[in-house]
């Protein structure tokens, strides 16, 4: 199975950046359902609630969208930095910064496990955590710089769908990938609504494991990690 991603590492991380879309679509559900209406992988929307907020008297949240909106350019900024003069697509940089995401959204559902009623400042914290994981995970995203698939948003995947078809200027398009990544973030709202019927923690933590997985498949799955060919001295001479 190693062997196979290893052979074609365009598509592995296709595949892997189409997971993290999915566990996008889970934080998002969590967080516009259970944290009061904030998005804290699509900053568009979080954007545009936040504006909506500041007239007042929409009943819209201020406070929540502000702080996730910051805490994912913070995370943005680090993942840049991190990722600052690296050239290959898949690196340990890569590794470590996608396992750290994968640690702030655990910590972030562990108070809403724990705690049967989470306070307001706790709340708050979450989404400035999981800003802050959603941030750094685009970053990352766009230093592997899969086409069409950013991760947090489907907005310009939705659009080049649209206006390459045979009913916009056609002449084809990748539209499996376009059409996998608006469907993926869907049904990772889906997901992540229905699992807060049961538990505002489980959808965290499905999105926890998620990234896990592309973690380890990401990391072990480079090129780099394959078998090497044995040193033959014939072929120096």
């Amino acid at each position: 199975m190693l062997q196979r991603l290893r052979a074609n590492p365009a598509s592995t991380h296709l595949g892997l950046m189409l997971a993290l879309t999915f566990s996008t679509g889970i934080i998002d559900a969590v967080g516009y359902l259970g944290l009061d209406r904030v998005f804290t992988g699509n900053m568009t929307g979080n954007v545009v609630i936040l504006g909506m907020g500041l007239v007042g008297g929409t009943g819209l949240p201020v406070v929540g969208p502000a702080i996730a909106l910051a805490a994912f350019m913070a995370g943005a900024a680090a993942g840049g930095r991190a990722l600052r003069g690296i050239k290959d697509a898949w690196t340990d940089r890569h590794t470590v910064l996608f396992a750290a995401v994968a640690a702030v959204i655990l910590a972030c559902a562990a108070p809403l496990v724990l705690l049967d009623e989470p306070a307001k400042p706790v709340e708050l914290a979450v989404t400035a955590g999981m800003g802050l994981a959603m941030g750094c995970q685009a970053a990352t995203a766009r230093h592997v710089a899969v086409k069409d698939v950013t991760t947090v948003v489907v907005t310009s995947t939705i659009t080049g769908l649209a206006s390459d078809s045979v009913l916009g200027k056609g002449g084809g398009q990748p539209w499996a990938r376009r059409a996998g990544a608006v469907l993926l973030i869907m049904l990772g709202a889906l997901v992540g609504a229905a699992l807060l019927r049961v538990h505002i923690g489980w959808g965290l933590a499905l999105s926890a494991v998620v990234t896990i997985a592309v973690v380890l498949v990401g990391h072990y799955a480079h090129p780099s990690r394959g078998p090497r060919m044995p040193y033959d001295g014939a072929l120096s001479q």
